[in-house]
């Protein structure tokens, strides 16, 4: 997605990248990303939690509206409620 944002950029469209992982994203380096230790899929929080969503979402264009330099990465600190390891034989949300 970064690369993607990197050519929409080029157009002269703001971006924001919202990431759920880092170090790809620090690799790729797209003008503007919020990264989000949630489990993959999840970006915005769980189904329904429309607070954490609009608090993902207002993150993001508050970055959109007031980074002021190109590649910046910023950790959202919110944490995920309960451990999102990958377990096969169970749901993970």
């Amino acid at each position: 997605m970064g690369l993607v944002c990197r050519v929409v950029e080029a157009a002269g469209i703001t971006t924001v990248c919202i990431s759920t992982g880092r170090d790809l994203t620090a690799q790729v380096k797209p003008p503007r990303s919020l990264f989000v230790n949630f489990p993959m899929g999840n970006a915005f929080g769980k189904p329904f939690d429309r607070d954490m969503q609009l608090h993902v979402l207002r993150s993001a264009l508050s970055l959109a509206e007031n980074a002021t330099e190109p590649g910046v990465l910023v950790d959202l600190p919110d944490v995920w409620p309960e451990p999102f390891e990958f377990n096969p034989g169970r749901s993970n949300m």
